[in-house]
């Protein structure tokens, strides 16, 4: 049940420099345990200290952003594209 997870040019260098990383997981929280044990860092990266989605991240399956879904608990069928998004600020 392997999805595609697209990674942001700042986390790249975490996976090795990959625009993509094949990732098995059924829920988006596994996914990101199953992330991190391939490339160590991206937990922190993606989420707080009570293992919650940071502020400043934005994750999407399927094109649709996970905090309107079913957040880490997001289904990630087979196939699906997993995208991160880390939020820009300024003015």
């Amino acid at each position: 049940m392997a999805v595609t997870v697209r990674i942001p040019t700042t986390l790249r260098p975490l996976a090795g420099g990959s625009s993509t990383v094949q990732i098995e997981g059924t829920i988006l929280s596994e996914v990101i345990t199953n992330l991190e044990a391939a490339h160590a860092g991206f937990a922190d990266r993606l989420l707080d200290e009570s293992g919650a989605l940071r502020k400043f991240v934005n994750i999407f399956v399927a094109d649709d952003d996970v905090r309107y879904l079913e957040g880490l608990a997001t289904p990630t069928p087979a196939g699906t594209t997993v995208s991160i998004i880390p939020a820009v600020a300024g003015g």
